[in-house]
């Protein structure tokens, strides 16, 4: 199933959560319970926006954008970080109000139930979609996820919560219960901002990624051809490689763009999705680049 496909599927399980939250807010008037229904209002918004730079990052290379689009499921991930710290601020407003004028909270076993219903449908959807981002590398996808998965752990912290009222009687416990919730998904907000800004600038490749490139590379090592200036970078689900190889001088073009060939195609076997960019140099020849001149 494509990417899109499952953030279409993101966004029909959001309707329904919002559905089955709201009417469990509806039914105990519990604010913890509001708070986990503006969650889930979070995760619609993120869904719809991701579908949307998921439809972009996949269009091809163009003259405008030689490079691709890939970059473009960074804006995904960021958004939806900003939606849940503004998410997290709202929450915050309407329990601050409750904490200083707590009210009893009515229907308890059916709020319950409705919200542990849309747990279940969020969880479910949360494991499939997490598995399909790791497979295709996809940030937009993965972001959609772990913010499902957020809103699984504040929904079981909730339905705890309520639990615990219902028994002590504690009606104060409803307030600070969604306070709590709010503390959770700002710290996924700020991640998923922080994660954004990293893909944005260009952020290296994972270690072991890197470690076998560098395994791939000293497979073609000899006394007489060497590697260097190895540089990694990501943009959405592409990983680019970037160094120099050096040979001798006596070698002639295109014994050395043979070579070349076979280490670009060894790259992109070990690595998936990997576009490599070798530059040729001859063994006695280096290329400098902390220069000041380099740096303006």
């Amino acid at each position: 199933m494509p990417l899109s496909a499952y953030l279409k599927l993101s966004i029909a399980v959001a309707v329904a959560t919002i559905a089955l939250k709201t009417g469990a807010w509806w039914l105990t008037d519990s604010v913890s319970l509001l708070s986990d229904a503006l969650e889930s209002l979070v995760n619609l918004a993120g869904a719809v926006f991701a579908l949307m730079m998921v439809t972009v990052a996949a269009q091809p290379p163009d003259a405008e954008h030689p490079y691709g689009h890939h970059k473009a499921e960074y804006f995904s991930s960021g958004f939806e970080g900003v939606l849940i710290l503004a998410a997290a601020l709202a929450i915050i407003w309407a329990a601050g109000h409750r904490l200083f004028d707590p009210q009893p909270l009515q229907a308890l076993g059916w709020g319950l139930t409705l919200s542990i219903i849309s747990s279940a449908m969020n969880g479910a959807l949360a494991v499939a979609m997490l598995r399909k981002a790791r497979e295709h590398r996809s940030i937009a996808l993965e972001a959609d996820a772990r913010h499902l998965f957020t809103d699984v752990w504040t929904s079981a912290g909730v339905v705890l919560g309520l639990v615990a009222v219902h028994f002590t009687r504690w009606i104060w416990l409803d307030p600070v219960i969604a306070i709590g919730v709010a503390a959770n998904i700002a710290r996924e907000g700020v991640r998923l901002v922080w994660a954004s800004a990293d893909g944005l600038m260009d952020l290296a490749l994972e270690p072991e990624v890197q470690a076998e490139i560098q395994r791939t590379l000293a497979g073609f090592a000899h006394p007489t051809i060497r590697f260097d200036h190895v540089t990694t970078r990501r943009a959405g689900q592409r990983r680019f490689v970037d160094l120099h190889m050096h040979m001798p001088a006596s070698w002639t073009l295109g014994r050395a763009a043979a070579l070349r060939t076979s280490v670009e195609q060894a790259l992109m076997s070990a690595v998936p999705g990997l576009r490599a960019t070798i530059q040729l140099l001859p063994m006695d020849v280096e290329a400098h680049f902390s220069d000041a001149k380099d740096l303006v």
